[in-house]
């Protein structure tokens, strides 16, 4: 899988199994698993990243060859997990390798396939694929409409999410002025890689092979950062050879009319209350990594 884009998708992520859940919940396995088998033949609704997965896999087109995989991973069993399998290709999604769990955690597979990020509707398959070092998210129902564009349009908050969070605990310990000032005095020091960096990297591998007026894909910062401390995160980016084609500074504004005005497909951020301004307006995931995860 060297050169490849590799993503890991839950099934809850990428369709609508919310009836069957309730099943299981109120009713148990044995009654989760018949509902499953007597509609397997009934192809389930997209979920909330069925949109920014045909999108994905619909790079390979653009690229002539075969450079994005998608992986489905799952809690269901295999039996169980075949109205999954019957529905991809209802939709014709190209999706080959899956992992059915039979009720275990399927993150611990993530790493083995070669993915370079995770998303799924569960919190803590998404914290321990962050532990163990891949980009992961927990998928958020957007309560905006979907932007209408075959380009992938991605964005990310800055600090824990693609740096670390060394600068976001100065703000979290000392406040405003000392994270400035701190970020002023380091401007010239590149920030340390946070979880999407790789994620990040592979975008920018596939966007460099293609002339960039005719990209698939198109990616943004958003962050609450404002100057002085924006200097530190170009100069980071530059330092990491890393494009990215849009910058927003926000200075602490909402991030949600921001984020409507890219049309994002998807934005990745570190704290909840930035996730849920987001969400209004776009598919949003958040990423329970650094001072701000803190439990």
């Amino acid at each position: 899988m060297q050169n490849k884009l590799v993503i890991a998708i839950s099934s809850r992520a990428l369709f609508n199994l919310d009836d069957s859940h309730h099943v299981y919940e109120e009713q148990g396995l044995a009654a989760f698993q018949q509902y499953q088998i007597e509609r397997e033949e009934q192809p389930l609704e997209a979920g909330e990243a069925f949109p920014l997965v045909r999108k994905l896999l619909r790079l390979n087109e653009r690229l002539g060859e075969q450079r994005v995989d998608v992986i489905l991973l799952s809690r269901n069993s295999a039996d169980t997990g075949l109205r999954v399998f019957n529905s991809i290709q209802h939709y014709e999604l190209p999706i080959r390798r899956a992992a059915f769990c039979g009720g275990q955690s399927p993150y611990r597979y993530v790493a083995a396939f070669g993915c370079q990020l995770f998303l799924s509707t569960d919190p803590e398959d998404v914290r321990s694929a962050l532990d163990h070092g891949v980009a992961a998210a927990t998928l958020i129902a957007s309560r905006g409409e979907r932007a209408e564009s075959e380009q992938l349009r991605i964005a990310f908050d800055g600090d824990a999410v693609v740096f670390s969070d060394e600068a976001e605990r100065v703000y979290k310990t000392s406040g405003l002025q000392a994270f400035a000032d701190s970020e002023r005095a380091a401007a010239r020091e590149p920030l340390s890689g946070g979880p999407f960096k790789p994620f990040l990297q592979a975008l920018h591998q596939l966007q460099s092979e293609l002339p960039a007026e005719q990209a698939p894909i198109r990616t943004a910062l958003v962050t609450a950062r404002s100057a002085p401390a924006h200097e530190r995160v170009i100069r980071t980016l530059r330092a990491w050879n890393i494009r990215i084609d849009e910058a927003l500074f926000l200075g602490g504004l909402p991030k949600g009319e921001f984020l409507r005005a890219f049309g994002a497909d998807v934005f990745f951020d570190d704290q909840l209350g930035h996730c849920d301004s987001a969400s209004q307006h776009v598919a949003t995931g958040h990423v329970p990594h650094g001072v701000a995860n803190i439990r």
